[in-house]
C-alpha cells in the first residue's frame, strides 16, 4: 500500500462511526477478573475519593492567619538572674520567636589596635614587610595597620589590625548553659480567616484568659491552652535539650487546622507538630547562634560587651485547609466514578482479545463491519407458460 493510499484509508476511515457490540462470553476466570477490578474501582471511589478525601466538598487551602508569640520564665545563672529581656530575642515575637541558652561573652572591647587572630589567612607574619598596610582580609576582624607584631602573650606573631579589641577569638568567656530553660515556656496565639465559608477561628477559648497563667498544653485535656514548654518542644522534635544548650537549632512548630465545616465550626481544632528544621550536628552549619552587643562608656571612651549567643529558634508555620459540601464537586466526582468504572471492561476486553484461549474468534465475534457484510440473495420471480393442457402433473400424484 502506498503512502497516497494509505492516507485515503485513514481519511475514509476517519468519518466511519463505531457502536459498542454487547457479547456474552462465558468464561469464568474472565468474568472472576471483571469483578475484581469493578470491586476495586467502586471501593476506591467510595473509600478514598468521597470517605477520606471529602471529595464532595468545596475546599479552600489558603486562609488567612496572624502569629503572636510571648517568652515565659525566669532562671538563676550563678549569682545573676535572668529574665525574658536578658534571653529573648525579640521580646514579643510574631512568627519567629528566639531563646538565649548559651552565651560566649567577649568584655570590654574597644576600638583600638591588636594582634589578628593566627587562623585568618595570611595574618601570620615574620616582619613589617609581610603586612600591607590598608589591606583587609574577607574573613579577618580589621585593617591592617602594615606592623607585626606578637600574638597577645605568645612568641608568634600576626599582623596589626585595627579592631574592636581584644579579639574575640582570642578574649571570649564562655558561660554555662541556661538549663532552667527547659522549664521555660513559650505563648503561641494563632488566628486563622477562612474567607471562602466567612469563618474565623483561634487557638484559645474566649473569656478565659486567667487559665493560660497556669495551664499547659496537651492535646487531650487542653487542647485550647497554646503554653509549650521548652522541653515539651525538643522532647516532641526528638531532640535532647542538652545538645540543644550547646549549639542551638531552629525548631519548626507547625499549626495545622483541618477543618469540616459540615458540621459544627466549634469542632475545628488545631493540631500541633514540631520538626528540628536546621542541618544536624556534626556540620558546621549546624545549630542556630548569632551576636549582638551591649555599648556603654568608661573613662571617656565607648566600650561593648560582644555576645554571641546559642538558642533555640522557634519557627510558627501556620497551614490550614476547610471544606464543606457543594454540589458541583459532587457531580463532577460522581460522575468521574461511573466513567472510570468502564475501565475494566477496556482491562478484560484486552485480556480476552490477548491471553484468553480462542482469541481470534473473540476478535471475530465483537468486531463486525457493516460495510463488508454480505448483500441478501436478490429473489427472482418466475413465470411458467404452459401450452395444451391447463391439468397440472403434479395434482396429488393422479394420472391423467
Amino acid at each position: 500500500m502506498g503512502l497516497k493510499e494509505f492516507f485515503r484509508e485513514f481519511f475514509l476511515g476517519f468519518w466511519d462511526y463505531e457502536t459498542p457490540k454487547i457479547m456474552v462470553v462465558k468464561n469464568r476466570t474472565l468474568g472472576v477478573i471483571y469483578r475484581i477490578v469493578q470491586f476495586l474501582v467502586i471501593t476506591y471511589f467510595i473509600w478514598y475519593v468521597f470517605i477520606s478525601q471529602k471529595a464532595y466538598q468545596d475546599i479552600e487551602t489558603r486562609p488567612e492567619s496572624s502569629i503572636y508569640t510571648e517568652m515565659r520564665g525566669v532562671g538563676i545563672l550563678g549569682d545573676s538572674i535572668r529574665d525574658t529581656t536578658e534571653y529573648v530575642r525579640p521580646s514579643e515575637g510574631g512568627d519567629v520567636i528566639s531563646t538565649i541558652l548559651r552565651r560566649e561573652v567577649t568584655y570590654n572591647q574597644r576600638q583600638d589596635t591588636c594582634a589578628e587572630h593566627y587562623s585568618v589567612p595570611s595574618a601570620n607574619c615574620t616582619t613589617d614587610d609581610d603586612c600591607v598596610e590598608g589591606e583587609m582580609d574577607f574573613d579577618g576582624h580589621g585593617q591592617k595597620t602594615g606592623r607585626c607584631v606578637p600574638y597577645y602573650n605568645h612568641t608568634f606573631k600576626t599582623c596589626e589590625i585595627k579592631s574592636w579589641c581584644p579579639i574575640e577569638e582570642f578574649a571570649a568567656v564562655r558561660e554555662p548553659p541556661l538549663v532552667q530553660a527547659i522549664n521555660f515556656t513559650v505563648f503561641i496565639k494563632n488566628a486563622i480567616h477562612f474567607p471562602k465559608f466567612k469563618v474565623l477561628r483561634g487557638n484559645i477559648k474566649p473569656r478565659k484568659p486567667k487559665k493560660l497563667l497556669k495551664c499547659h498544653y496537651h492535646p487531650e485535656t487542653n487542647p485550647y491552652c497554646p503554653v509549650f514548654r521548652l522541653g515539651y518542644i525538643a522532647e516532641h522534635a526528638r531532640e535532647k535539650f542538652s545538645e540543644l544548650c550547646e549549639t542551638g537549632g531552629v525548631i519548626g512548630v507547625f499549626i495545622n487546622w483541618k477543618c469540616d465545616f459540615d458540621v459544627d465550626p466549634s469542632e475545628c481544632i488545631p493540631s500541633y507538630s514540631f520538626r528540628r528544621l536546621d542541618l544536624r550536628k556534626n556540620l558546621p552549619s549546624s545549630g542556630y547562634h548569632y551576636r549582638f552587643a551591649k555599648y556603654y562608656h568608661k573613662d571617656g571612651h565607648e566600650y561593648r560587651s560582644l555576645i554571641k549567643a546559642y538558642g533555640i529558634r522557634l519557627d510558627i508555620i501556620v497551614h490550614g485547609q476547610a471544606g464543606k459540601f457543594s454540589l458541583i464537586p459532587t457531580i463532577i466526582n460522581t460522575v468521574t466514578a461511573m466513567t472510570s468504572v468502564g475501565i475494566c471492561s477496556i482491562i478484560c476486553d484486552w485480556i480476552m482479545l490477548t491471553f484468553i484461549d480462542k482469541n481470534e474468534v473473540y476478535s471475530e465475534r465483537k468486531f463486525d463491519d457493516a460495510s463488508k457484510q454480505p448483500s441478501q440473495p436478490t429473489v427472482t420471480e418466475i413465470t411458467l407458460t404452459s401450452f395444451g393442457s391447463t391439468h397440472s402433473d403434479l395434482s396429488d400424484g393422479v394420472p391423467l
